[in-house]
């Protein structure tokens, strides 16, 4: 960054300060964390000398924030994936449950929006299209900072909801689905070659409630693929021009999915491993009615703290299912050294 002409290719130096941030967001923590383990034995030494047990208090107080801190730490260590330090588009669509699906998509989009705000991260919404009666049919949530992606792409896969329906007039238990796909936010990406003859560009007006530039403009672009049939669209930001950049990052991001999944042999999968939005494809169950409960169903983490969670309190989830997955892919390493030397 110091070398003159630095700035020349604003391209270049934009990924290098994008890099930069990466790294520091190691190396900052470990810094950290030797600071005070330093003032840990510090206080140590002074607890020792004090007779009050003020400094012992003192002591055990620190300590509980410094293993926090710790397992904050080794949590990021288990993202080691290509673009888990990026930011994430995170896309819900409803499923199975008609309106009651649309309502639900809205309580997964505060769930994760919430969840956001909390660790810090930027959040906005680049396509929505409404539900004929409340809710979403379906919403993708942009969230920006380091290690989004890694943080969230575990919760790819269908979600599932018990309630007593507030749209009933006889007050009946209903069952909800909508699936949740997440994504990396890809800048250029010289292994994804996106041909302009095989994209098919259209613009329409914006859907929503309308206001002062909604619907009266054609800035909404839909991009369709054509050799994938992926289709992404994009209509909140206000300029046709930006709205068609984004989508085509959306593309981008999946197009690299779809690699990824050819890859691991998993082409039939598409590009993601939801399945059927419906019974018995679900990967985690909220109940609200009989009985209060979220659980996972391929980590088995579950808390009877329905609204906690609902209001954006799943790292329980986040977090349990990255320390499975690293055993997972350790094993999975483990196996195929052991068959190349076999």
């Amino acid at each position: 960054m110091a070398e003159a002409g630095f700035w020349e290719d604003q391209e270049k130096a934009q990924e290098i300060i994008a890099r930069l941030k990466s790294l520091n967001a190691l190396l900052k923590p470990i810094g950290e964390l030797e600071q005070a383990v330093g003032d840990l034995e510090a206080m140590l030494e002074l607890a020792e000398e004090d007779s009050s047990g003020t400094m012992e208090r003192e002591l055990a107080h620190e300590l509980q924030r410094v293993e926090r801190q710790l397992q904050a730490f080794e949590l990021r260590t288990l993202m080691t994936g290509p673009y888990d330090d990026r930011s994430a588009f995170l896309s819900i669509q409803a499923g199975a449950g008609g309106t009651e699906a649309c309502d639900w998509v809205r309580m997964l989009l505060r769930m994760y929006t919430r969840w956001a705000e909390r660790h810090g991260y930027e959040t906005e919404i680049v396509d929505e299209v409404p539900g004929e009666e409340a809710g979403f049919r379906s919403v993708t949530l942009a969230v920006r900072g380091d290690y989004a992606y890694g943080y969230l792409h575990g919760e790819t896969g269908v979600h599932r909801l018990v309630r007593i329906s507030p749209f009933d007039a006889a007050a009946r238990r209903h069952t909800s689905f909508a699936s949740v796909d997440v994504i990396p936010e890809l800048e250029e990406t010289p292994e994804i070659e996106i041909r302009d003859e095989d994209l098919i560009i259209e613009t329409m007006r914006s859907s929503g409630a309308g206001g002062q530039h909604v619907n009266k403009t054609s800035s909404a672009v839909r991009i369709t693929h054509i050799p994938t049939g992926i289709v992404v669209k994009c209509q909140n930001e206000r300029s046709q021009h930006r709205n068609r950049a984004m989508a085509m990052k959306i593309l981008r991001a999946k197009l690299m999915k779809l690699e990824e999944a050819k890859r691991k042999e998993e082409l039939g999968k598409l590009y993601d491993e939801k399945g059927d939005i419906a019974f018995g494809y679900q990967i985690r169950s909220y109940v609200l009615q009989p009985y209060q409960l979220v659980k996972d169903n391929r980590t088995g983490v579950e808390t009877p703290k329905v609204q906690d969670v609902l209001d954006g309190d799943i790292d329980l989830f986040l977090e349990e299912f990255l320390r499975q997955k690293s055993i997972r892919d350790h094993k999975g390493v483990t196996a195929a050294t052991k068959g190349a030397r076999g």
